[in-house]
């Protein structure tokens, strides 16, 4: 069994859609757009196949959004070497985006950063 897709409900759609397609070389599909619900969303899909469904509805209730807290804390994606953490990280960093945690080796032997993205929520950058 694996994970077909996950999904989140963003604030802004596009911006949220061009956050991954830049920085995580994400490719999407067409907006859906459903006009008797009013809900719209978008399919991200990732190199090795990987989907993430960013989705926005009138009149979604906003949930805490500090860090840490319950629930679905964080993706991580995968880069292939410490290098590419590296620079993804400092990429990020330098337009602006909020570095929880700079590159480095965590106890459970991951190399890793975590970064906040455009709608606040946790993104890992890994091996």
């Amino acid at each position: 069994m694996r994970i077909e897709h996950i999904a989140m409900y963003v604030d802004d759609l596009n911006a949220a859609r061009d956050f991954f397609v830049k920085y995580f070389e994400a490719s999407s599909n067409r907006l859906y757009h459903n006009t008797r619900t009013g809900l719209s969303s978008y399919f991200l899909t990732f190199r090795d196949g990987a989907r993430l469904e960013l989705m926005n509805k009138p009149n979604i209730a906003k949930c805490d959004s500090s860090l840490p807290r319950m629930g679905y804390i964080h993706i991580a994606f995968s880069t292939g070497s410490r290098e590419n953490v590296d620079n993804l990280t400092a990429r990020l960093k330098s337009d602006g985006f909020e570095v929880i945690s700079e590159p480095r080796t965590t106890g459970d032997g991951y190399y890793e950063s975590c970064v906040v993205d455009i709608e606040g929520n946790q993104i890992e950058i890994t091996i």
